[in-house]
């Protein structure tokens, strides 16, 4: 080995300025969604297990989506917190639930700045917690729960919401929203399938945000997360039913099938950095354990890199103020 080496990769570290022009992957803030919760009754609510994120009302949304449009990220994901539930999630579909009030509070607003984005699903709206109706024996029946769907796609489109987050993981469900968004005349209404999405339990922080009434699992319709064909095989059926973008979710474990449907698709992949992915970090953060700054840019650039377009994570419109900034040039 010689002592003095002709090729030195080092060279393309050396300085900040060099260091940005071999850079591969950068974040954009047009390539980040804000997920934010609205809530039916009472004041703006901090969510305890998740620092820093609150129960929005329709009042206090309206600055956060301001604040937002005005740090230029691309879009939000709106989830209603409803004040009543029942066993088929009536409060979704009613054209003055929760959801649908906020998406169309938030499109006045910020409309034309802002992609509005609404969660597709009945966990937030059903006293069962679960992500769809239940039958005699209290299973999720999946062609009952594509009725529902059908319906609450109507009334979301109608609301004014532009991109339509089918989350629930239902067999069939892309292509029924299209049919009956299709066939009422919202052609330009996009949706986002959740394709891979996994029985995570990343996902605790989220089911206190949405005071979730789950009891059990989820675990006959979301994916078991030791399966990795099987999340490409779920995004790739999504597309064939005609998902204008699919996601995986959780991001910073499912790296590996972020990057395989990332390299199969030909339509936009996004991914979603959950709350349990950001509580970790703002946990350690808090304890003076690692940098906050640089751990939720590096955590984000991480999925954006492996195959992600667009990262829904609950620090965008903070980090956009970063990158707006220049603070990790």
């Amino acid at each position: 080995m010689t002592a003095n080496p002709r090729i030195r990769p080092r060279r393309l570290r050396a300085n900040p300025g060099i260091r940005r022009l071999a850079s591969e992957t950068r974040l954009h803030p047009a390539q980040l969604v804000l997920p934010l919760f609205v809530r039916e009754e009472g004041g703006p609510m901090p969510i305890a297990s998740m620092p820093g994120v609150v129960q929005h009302t329709l009042d206090s949304v309206r600055g956060a989506v301001q604040d937002a449009a005005a740090a230029g990220i691309g879009g939000v994901m709106l989830f209603g917190v409803p004040s009543v539930r029942d066993a088929t999630g009536s409060g979704a579909t009613h054209p003055d639930g929760i959801l649908n009030r906020a998406t169309r509070v938030v499109a006045d607003e910020v409309g034309d700045a802002l992609v509005v984005q609404t969660d597709l699903c009945l966990d937030e709206f059903t006293d069962h917690g679960h992500c769809g109706v239940l039958d005699a024996l209290g299973r999720v029946d999946n062609d009952a729960t594509l009725e529902r769907y059908r319906e609450m796609a109507l009334v979301q489109a109608a609301s004014g919401s532009a991109l339509l987050g089918l989350s629930g993981m239902m067999d069939g469900q892309v292509a029924a929203v299209r049919e009956t968004l299709d066939g009422a005349g919202f052609v330009d209404t996009a949706i986002l399938a959740y394709s891979a999405k996994y029985a995570s339990a990343f996902y605790g922080p989220f089911r206190d945000a949405v005071e979730s009434t789950l009891d059990g699992d989820r675990r006959s319709y979301q994916l078991d997360p030791g399966n990795r064909r099987e999340g490409l095989r779920e995004a790739m059926l999504d597309i064939e039913e005609g998902a204008d973008v699919v996601m995986v979710k959780p991001a910073g474990s499912y790296l590996d099938v972020l990057a395989d449907v990332a390299a199969a698709s030909d339509i936009p992949v996004w991914a979603y950095q959950v709350s349990g992915e950001y509580s970790m970090i703002e946990a350690a953060a808090m304890q003076g354990w690692i940098d906050r700054k640089r751990a939720v840019h590096e955590s984000v650039l991480g999925i954006h890199r492996a195959g992600a377009d667009v990262v829904l994570t609950y620090w965008a419109t903070e980090l956009a103020g970063w990158l707006n900034n220049g603070d990790f040039a």
